[in-house]
């Protein structure tokens, strides 16, 4: 799974068969500008899912319900039901709400469960679980997700270990960010791993390749070409 907030990027991860396309809150960080994903909105969602849908055909969008916006499970519902209509094919919610959760899957709506850290409403950004205590309510609400009808759930920032446990302790797939490799699956946002986005790097997303340089690289060779005279040239004008 990878995030996607725009048509091109769509058209890539479909080309590379990703199985999920997450567009998520953090487009807010890194689209948009914002200091935090608090700050983003209904209407924002709605609006990239729109894009990443025009660019997907093979790929299970899910799109992230922001915050505050699942406060009552009437208002939960009814935004994810404006995701769907956007295109996405399913909502993911942050924490252990399972009322909130049946609601929105009664309507017909899959939702994908989030466990662990929990950017929304988190006022520090440390590793959750390395204390049983902590650990344990980890597993217990990743439990409590999967009966409440999740047909997946995210555990973000987590030791492998309890990565682990509670990847044993489900039936739906686990999918890790930042939870070690014992997971079912991994999800990065696409931003980190390709190095289009420096103001904040997670310590555990690899940059496979780093486009910020190369797009800086290619606006210096035409800024170079202009101030030159030697852009646009005879094969780049018209007679």
């Amino acid at each position: 799974m990878l995030t996607a907030y725009d048509y091109p990027t769509a058209l890539i991860l479909n080309q590379a068969e990703i199985d999920i396309i997450l567009v998520g809150d953090t487009l807010g960080m890194v689209v948009l500008g914002y200091e935090t994903t608090r700050d983003v909105t209904v209407t924002d969602m709605i609006h990239h899912t729109s894009a990443v849908k025009r660019g997907n055909e093979t790929c299970l969008i899910v799109s992230d319900l922001p915050y505050q916006s699942d406060k009552t499970s009437e208002l939960a519902v009814g935004n994810a039901k404006q995701l769907v209509s956007a295109g996405a094919d399913a909502v993911k919610i942050e924490g252990n709400k399972t009322g909130i959760i049946r609601a929105i899957i009664s309507e017909g709506i899959p939702v994908m469960g989030h466990v662990g850290l929990l950017p929304q409403t988190t006022d520090r950004f440390r590793v959750r679980g390395r204390k049983e205590r902590e650990a344990n309510q980890i597993l217990e609400d990743a439990v409590s997700l999967e009966l409440a009808g999740c047909f997946a759930v995210v555990l973000e920032c987590i030791p492998n270990s309890v990565a682990k446990k509670i990847t044993e302790s489900l039936s739906i797939p686990a999918i890790g960010i930042g939870a070690g490799s014992s997971c079912d699956g991994q999800v990065l946002v696409t931003h980190d791993l390709i190095g289009l986005f420096d103001r904040f790097k997670p310590s555990f997303a690899k940059q496979f390749v780093n486009v910020k340089k190369e797009i800086l690289r290619a606006v210096e060779c035409y800024k170079f070409e202009v101030q030159q005279g030697t852009f646009p040239d005879a094969d780049h004008s018209y007679e």
